[in-house]
């Protein structure tokens, strides 16, 4: 290009010249540079890409590496090294919740929002379990649980220790109550988990993975009845909202649910026990600032406006770190 053209070009033009001549394209490694980098011979660097996923690529008609992912693939590959928590950090303003569904929870993230124009919350409803399981492969900063555990109303725990590497900071998000919705007025006359066993009455149930349906399923444990008797014991929902508005449509006679729901839709309820609903958060990222604003969160007053706004919550405990000895159980 003649200089004194390119000189004269609108500010514009040269603007984007200088802002292509800036961007540094990506490392690409030739077969020879990544064998002598792997310390292998070329034909197992072919090897590497059809059995083990080494990253490659021919678009130029022979192979090339991109560096960076190649350093990644070897970092994946690394053995008796466990990776303990996700590279996202939540002082980017990004914090990734996975587990049980609660209308509380859900208003919560609401506030948190409202509050927090920096941050961005995403929650996934995988099920008590399912926040868990997303811990433990670093694919969350939060699990929110409710597991029960034993007859002594104790929860988490134990599952926390059998799931993950290193036990996690427990926080509590609230007490809630649990139990069984029934139409208005109660048409079917239920009074237990018992009755679900009668012809006349149908279920909805929650999910496999879910506290809700771990607890529904101890409480048949300690009927005279299996789930086998239980008509509509395998239609499931994936939220509390969805097995009430089953019942308030007829569509089911009962499910289990939280009084929150109830409340919400008009119908009635048979109390079965209060449970903890606790959030599991990863020690390494325990003291960020996306997680501390929102444990913060818990002890202020809009939120307790909010938790008052529903039926069946106790934030007596909301925001407290939780440890086995300083419970106290709610019956």
């Amino acid at each position: 290009m003649d200089r004194r053209n390119y000189e004269n070009r609108p500010p514009l033009f040269i603007t984007q010249i200088n802002a292509m001549k800036s961007i540094q394209m990506p490392k690409l490694l030739t077969t020879k540079e990544v064998a002598d980098l792997l310390n292998v011979n070329e034909k197992m660097v072919y090897s590497l890409v059809n059995e083990k996923g080494l990253p490659a690529t021919k678009v130029t008609g022979k192979w090339l590496f991109p560096l960076r992912l190649v350093e990644e693939w070897l970092d994946s590959h690394v053995l008796n090294y466990k990776r303990s928590d996700i590279a996202l950090s939540t002082d980017d303003g990004v914090l990734l919740i996975a587990g049980s569904d609660d209308l509380l929870f859900q208003r919560a993230l609401s506030l948190f929002h409202s509050k927090r124009k920096d941050m961005v919350a995403f929650f996934a409803n995988l099920g008590s379990m399912g926040g868990l399981t997303s811990l433990r492969r670093g694919l969350c900063h939060i699990g929110v649980c409710h597991l029960l555990q034993n007859e002594n109303n104790e929860y988490n725990f134990d599952f926390a220790d059998q799931e993950l590497d290193r036990a996690p900071i427990f926080v509590n998000f609230s007490q809630r109550e649990q139990g069984i919705l029934v139409r208005k007025g109660n048409p079917k006359g239920i009074q237990s988990v018992s009755d679900f066993a009668r012809n006349d009455v149908r279920i909805v149930n929650r999910q496999l993975g879910t506290g809700t349906r771990l607890l529904l399923d101890y409480e048949i444990s300690r009927s005279s009845i299996s789930a086998s008797d239980i008509t509509g014991y395998h239609d499931e929902v994936p939220r509390h909202l969805d097995a009430g508005l089953e019942v308030l449509s007829g569509r089911a006679d009962a499910a289990p649910a939280i009084r929150a729901v109830a409340g919400l839709l008009d119908l009635d309820f048979i109390s079965l026990r209060w449970e903890r609903f606790d959030l599991l958060i990863s020690r390494e990222r325990f003291l960020e600032r996306g997680i501390q604003n929102f444990i913060s969160l818990l002890h202020d007053q809009d939120f307790k406006n909010l938790a008052q706004s529903f039926t069946g919550y106790d934030i007596s405990l909301s925001g407290t770190m939780l440890y086995p000895d300083n419970l106290t159980n709610k019956e």
